[in-house]
């Protein structure tokens, strides 16, 4: 991004901006309305470079930053208009020399807090998952787009299935070192075989999930296992190039991931794991049969000839008078 002369000193900032985890985009935003608001009158050029700056910064910042701006933007005279309509203030009248941010409107009084359900009521209600719902619910997911993907996750927090149980701190501590070394050398076989033996997944199924175009899968398995947001980030970028070099899908995936719940995600990796049972059961299920009714065929088709008690006595007697 190129920096505009009018503001100085943003070379320190687009430098902290290349280090790992750090979000410079609110003290961005913050400086440029300060550096703004410090001069009475401003070129054309520089009022369209602040509108062009701000205006994107101002989507992408949290709620406390756009206040803090929207505040100081509100008292100075100068406030671009198209930077007044996207604040949503009031633009400056005859007797009115400064934007006046709007009312703001009376909440509703808040319903009464809900009590969440205990761990145990979770258990008592929650149902085993079959392999054959397991298997409907994987792909279900894997065929679905990214809003659908969202939604199935979303709703999976509130529904009554048993998750799986949570992968033992220690081991999952080690998973997640070697998975972001494994990530940083962009070596997705040794990603892939780490991330199915700690979480208990075939190699296809691992496979699966560490190759989805979408991102969704890789980020519940990361959430399985209480990766930090900050390490998942970094996972995106270096691990996949298609994923990496795209900044709205890394941007939509970190917003799933803070938003994902560690029971949607213990959930869906319930599913996973059931659906390799149904694949087992449905591989080899036709052999067993026909090796049954083989047996049956077997058995039916070997007649022994019927015989009366005695007969053979009989026939050896007879065979001696004959003979004498």
């Amino acid at each position: 991004m190129t920096i505009p002369p009018m503001f100085p000193g943003f070379d320190g900032l687009m430098t902290l901006s290349r280090r790992e985890g750090v979000d410079i985009r609110p003290t961005l935003l913050r400086v440029l309305t300060d550096l703004y608001v410090q001069t009475s009158a401003h070129t054309e050029d520089e009022e369209r470079q602040f509108v062009e700056l701000t205006s994107r910064l101002i989507d992408q910042v949290d709620d406390a930053t756009r206040a803090v701006v929207r505040a100081r933007l509100s008292i100075y005279p100068g406030t671009p208009a198209a930077i007044v309509k996207k604040l949503g203030l009031q633009p400056p009248g005859l007797h009115q020399p400064v934007p006046l941010a709007g009312s703001i409107p009376e909440q509703p009084p808040a319903p009464p807090a809900l009590r969440p359900p205990t761990e145990a009521q979770l258990r008592m209600t929650a149902l085993s998952m079959q392999p054959k719902d397991a298997a409907e619910i994987s792909e279900l997911f894997f065929s679905a787009g990214a809003g659908d993907r969202a939604l199935i996750l979303h709703n999976l927090a509130d529904a009554p299935l048993k998750p799986s149980a949570r992968i033992p701190a220690a081991r999952a501590a080690r998973a997640i070192e070697t998975l972001e070394m494994a990530a940083f050398a962009c070596d997705v076989e040794n990603f892939t075989l780490e991330l199915g033996e700690a979480l208990i997944l075939p190699s296809r199924t691992a496979a699966q999930v560490v190759n989805d175009p979408g991102g969704e899968p890789l980020a519940c398995a990361m959430k399985a296992l209480e990766m930090p947001g900050a390490v998942f980030q970094r996972v995106l970028l270096f691990l996949d190039p298609r994923l990496g070099t795209s900044v709205n899908t890394v941007y939509r995936l970190s917003r799933l991931y803070d938003r994902l719940s560690e029971r949607s995600a213990l959930i869906m990796l319930a599913a996973w794991r059931g659906a390799t049972v149904a694949v087992t059961r449905a591989k080899y299920k036709p052999a067993l049969h026909d090796d049954e009714r083989q047996r049956a065929r077997s058995a039916t088709a070997q007649i022994r000839p019927f015989m009366q008690p005695g007969t053979d006595i009989l026939t050896r007697n007879t065979s001696r008078g004959s003979g004498s």
